[in-house]
């Protein structure tokens, strides 16, 4: 059954396809494998589908749930063949996506009474947070949006660099105070440029590393307030960017921003580039906070809404 909507065409399902490939290769396989010469839906197979599941990231906590659902139906509809299994277990994935919001956003449009949106972006070094920033930026560009990057990671010489280099590729409006300027201020004089130059969109930048959890969390709560005292409504959105290649450190990474910040929204990189694409579903789960975004290549163009039955449908589709 195809779950893919008028929103989600065929290039971005081929995108996805491609993207999910090594983690749905590991996947699909190793399912065909544990109901191999089996007709009945027994112990030992959901065992099996148990270590698959935690083998792709999808975390252990999430793991249980899914296999207690998936026990409960055999149960309860007397589902006997292993044919039916995959249905149940795409199902119940779908089922855990939506319960935390994850994959309902079917494009990029803003809302429109939020005028400038500002969007906050954090997240460790080396996660793809500033190509995530270029990427989002490009995509409200080809709405015809104008956009504002505010550099409010300016511990690194190279963030705001970066970050510059990636504006003028996207074509957008870029704000800095330099290296070593207070990032509260940084992003409070963005959501200014914004208002003063009627801009649609402000994304605003914040430092990748602080050296301990109290450091982050007061600098984090200083850059929001600082945002609120600008526009009372803002930020409209907090989006936490993870690396997908890392697998459980990212959730461990999840944890730790959420205990600094209120997150709104994540956004999972380089799925692609690794078999661990399982730690979607884990994420989403556990913290609760919808993901609204992933990368599944290098291109500029390869940063897609996260569709939840797109995602699940390629999961279980052969390669």
């Amino acid at each position: 059954m195809s779950f893919f909507n008028k929103f989600f065409n065929r290039e971005k399902k081929a995108e996805l396809d491609k993207g999910l490939e090594k983690t749905k290769t590991t996947f699909f396989d190793k399912l065909a494998k544990a109901v191999a010469g089996k007709s009945t839906v027994d112990e030992e197979v959901l065992d099996e589908v148990e270590s698959i599941l935690i083998s792709s990231d999808v975390g252990r906590e999430t793991t249980v749930k899914i296999i207690d659902r998936i026990t409960e139906r055999v149960a309860r509809d007397k589902y006997l063949n292993t044919n039916e299994l995959n249905e149940i277990l795409r199902s119940e994935i779908v089922n855990i996506l939506a319960e935390n919001n994850t994959g309902d956003i079917e494009d990029f449009s803003l809302p429109a009474a939020q005028k400038p949106y500002v969007l906050m972006v954090v997240g460790v070094n080396g996660v793809g947070k500033t190509t995530t920033i270029g990427k989002l930026a490009w995509q409200y560009k080809q709405q015809g949006k104008k956009v504002v990057m505010g550099a409010g990671d300016t511990f690194r010489a190279a963030a705001v660099d970066q970050l510059k280099i990636w504006s003028e590729r996207v074509g957008c409006d870029f704000f800095s105070k330099g290296m070593e300027a207070d990032p509260a201020a940084v992003a409070y004089e963005t959501v200014q440029y914004a208002i003063n130059n009627n801009c649609d969109v402000a994304i605003i930048d914040t430092a990748g590393r602080l050296h301990t959890k109290i450091n982050l969390m007061n600098e984090l709560t200083k850059i929001k307030r600082s945002i609120s005292k600008k526009m009372e409504s803002a930020p409209h959105d907090v989006l936490l960017v993870l690396d997908a290649t890392t697998g459980q450190n990212a959730i461990e990474q999840a944890r730790r921003f959420t205990e600094a910040t209120e997150l709104t929204a994540l956004a999972l990189t380089k799925l692609d580039g690794t078999a661990k694409g399982g730690v979607a579903i884990g994420i989403s789960d556990q913290f609760k906070i919808p993901i609204k975004y992933i990368g599944v290549g290098e291109g500029i163009e390869q940063l897609q809404v996260f569709n939840k039955r797109a995602f699940v449908d390629s999961l279980f589709e052969k390669s």
